[in-house]
């Protein structure tokens, strides 16, 4: 049987700090009465958190892995308020340890299923994993490399030699009586054929070198994908049987599987094991009021996740359950008096204005020409654009309604923002990526429900972006973004200079799943790449310049200015990709985009003057 922690156990804090201004909202819409329900993380919850963390400092046996840990502070039907701890996913391989809060129901009928699909899993990670290393991988990218230098060196010498051939044939036709000219024009034409036939034994020599390297690494890829695809197979079909298993209890008393209340074949591997939903089923389960909660990180640090940390419920796993697992819970007064506050959309916070007096919201707009909007230049910097965990205080728990972003712009179909640098273009999966373009105007806008991002920018890359306002504007402008009718120009400054002043760089690019998001040129798997560059000016030490990029792939300017094959030099403050150059941040810039309209039909011109 769980035992309740008692709150002096982890604070000394007085009572008054339930009540105190939140720090965070956990929140969703009740799926029966859609109305909003929500459940605070207060400041006195952090505090019992930071006890909790005190308790775990003092054993060594919880920095082993790192992990999400969470706190629910709760009333008892008697009245007395109680603590109760959980952990995700398993604590040191076990899924129930004495005093934490025990797993949701339903694992254990696949448990049998679940050990032996997670040994296959594990042989075939161990396999790819081998396949990936090949040594002969690395051996046929030095042979390739090595031919290419050869192919190099002979074309060079090739072409001096036919110049000098060329000039010779010029003087001899010059000085020599017909009868002598036809044999030495014969010698020099025999030279070439010697040459052809040289060019021609070196691609022999190439190809019967790497010809079986090349069929081994073929086979190694085939063998791979057909790996992945059996794992994707095999995880889907455990997570569908997993899934259909867990049944989750709110305070309401409805009960429903977890796969009933995600999207169908979305549910991300882990759903249900995270601390947030085992707290708030078990709080209902047995007839227990929350008053607040508090999750963080602990142990080794992981991706973006750091020790001591709060975050909130991760957006693809617990946010969707978040509306089921709240309903019926009885809003406590830190809730009802933080509404009368928060009127929410334009009545919060009006927009800031648009640019070139384009009408808001209307649709109102000229069909009679392009349509060419300026914005000015922008740069909010990674801090202003993106505020700290502990800042957050609006009424979704997500930003503050007062960090909107300026539209340079809108009408009832579509909008165009400047982007900051530092700013995401949509949410992450955790609370401190949760500030985003997408989130600020569905935050702000009344009319948001349909708010689409119809592509996407960098992080660290400022610039226009834009979104559509239904479904329909949405489809179709995806559309002209995947059969390239958009045009798309940016605008960098390299931490160096370039010999070439402009051309075209056709480089594939692969990410590497074990190394997110960093892309790499892999001729192999990458997918094609090209973007046009001109350089625009000489600034010292560095060149500013122009990048047409005629595909859209993660990263493609940053690893097309970065790598060798391409331009060679970094993008500035591109530490990702090498730079080393001193920079407050990424100096990469969509300063200009095009496309038709698609309800008007009429071309649309944007333009965002670069801030660096």
């Amino acid at each position: 049987m769980l035992e309740f922690d008692a709150l002096l156990d982890f604070t000394d804090c007085d009572r008054e700090s339930i009540d105190s201004h939140p720090n965070y909202w956990y929140e969703g819409r009740c799926p029966q009465s859609g109305d909003l329900v929500r459940l605070p993380r207060t400041r006195m919850s952090e505090d019992l958190a930071r006890g909790l963390m005190r308790y775990l400092a003092a054993d060594d046996s919880y920095d082993r892995e790192g992990k999400m840990y969470g706190i629910l502070l709760v009333e008892m039907p008697s009245g007395e308020q109680r603590i109760l701890k959980a952990f995700s996913g398993l604590l040191n391989g076990c899924s129930i340890v004495d005093g934490w809060v025990p797993p949701i129901p339903g694992r254990d009928r696949v448990a049998f299923e679940e050990a032996r699909t997670l040994t296959q899993l594990e042989a075939m990670k161990q396999e790819l994993i081998a396949l990936n290393q090949l040594p002969q991988r690395q051996e046929y990218e030095a042979l390739f490399r090595e031919f290419e230098v050869q192919m190099q060196v002979l074309s060079d010498r090739h072409r001096n030699c036919k110049l000098q051939r060329d000039e010779k044939r010029q003087l001899l036709c010059q000085t020599l009586p017909a009868e002598t000219l036809e044999i030495a024009l014969e010698q020099l034409n025999q030279e070439s054929r010697l040459e052809k036939i040289e060019r021609r034994q070196l691609k022999r020599q190439r190809d019967e070198t790497l010809q079986p390297l090349k069929q081994l690494i073929e086979a190694a890829d085939q063998r791979m994908r057909a790996l992945k695809q059996q794992r994707k197979e095999l995880s889907r079909e455990l997570q569908t049987q997993m899934h259909a298993a867990y049944t989750l209890v709110n305070f309401l008393g409805k009960s429903r599987s977890l796969s009933s209340l995600m999207p169908t074949n979305s549910i991300p591997t882990g759903t249900g094991d995270c601390c947030a939903p085992k707290l708030l089923h078990y709080a209902a389960v047995n007839n227990l009021k929350p008053l607040a909660m508090a999750e963080f990180w602990w142990g080794p640090p992981s991706g973006d996740k750091i020790q001591g940390e709060f975050y909130g419920a991760c957006g693809d796993r617990c946010q969707p359950l978040m509306g089921f697992l709240l309903s019926g819970l009885a809003q406590n007064p830190i809730v009802s008096n933080m509404d009368e506050g928060f009127t929410g959309g334009l009545e919060a916070q009006p927009l800031l204005p648009t640019s070139n007096n384009i009408s808001c919201g209307t649709g109102i707009l000229p069909v009679t020409k392009i349509h060419i909007v300026d914005a000015e230049p922008l740069d909010l910097g990674a801090v202003e654009a993106r505020p700290k965990n502990h800042n957050i205080s609006c009424g979704t728990g997500i930003l503050p309604v007062t960090q909107m972003l300026p539209i340079i712009y809108e009408d009832k179909w579509l909008i165009a923002v400047n982007k900051p640098s530092g700013l995401l273009s949509v949410p992450g999966r955790y609370l401190e990526n949760q500030d985003s373009v997408f989130s600020r105007l569905r935050n702000l806008l009344p009319d948001s429900f349909d708010l689409n991002a119809v592509h996407r920018l960098d992080g660290e890359t400022s610039g226009i972006l834009l979104l559509a306002r239904d479904k329909g504007t949405s489809s179709q402008l995806r559309q002209q973004f995947e059969t390239k009718q958009v045009h798309k120009v940016y605008e960098a400054v390299l931490s160096g200079t370039v010999k070439i002043e402009a051309g075209t760089i056709d480089l594939p690019l692969w990410g590497d799943p074990e190394n997110r998001p960093y892309q790499q040129v892999n001729w192999e798997c990458g997918k094609p790449s090209v973007t046009r560059f001109q350089v625009m000016a000489k600034e010292g030490n560095c060149d500013r310049v122009e990048f047409l990029p005629l595909t859209g792939r993660t990263h493609q300017l940053r690893v097309h200015a970065a790598d060798v094959r391409g331009l060679g030099i970094p993008i500035l403050g591109d530490r990702l990709y090498g730079c080393r150059a001193a920079a407050k941040r990424l100096h990469l810039h969509a300063r200009e985009l095009s496309f038709e309209h698609p309800q008007l039909g009429e071309r649309l011109y944007l333009k965002a003057e670069t801030p660096f």
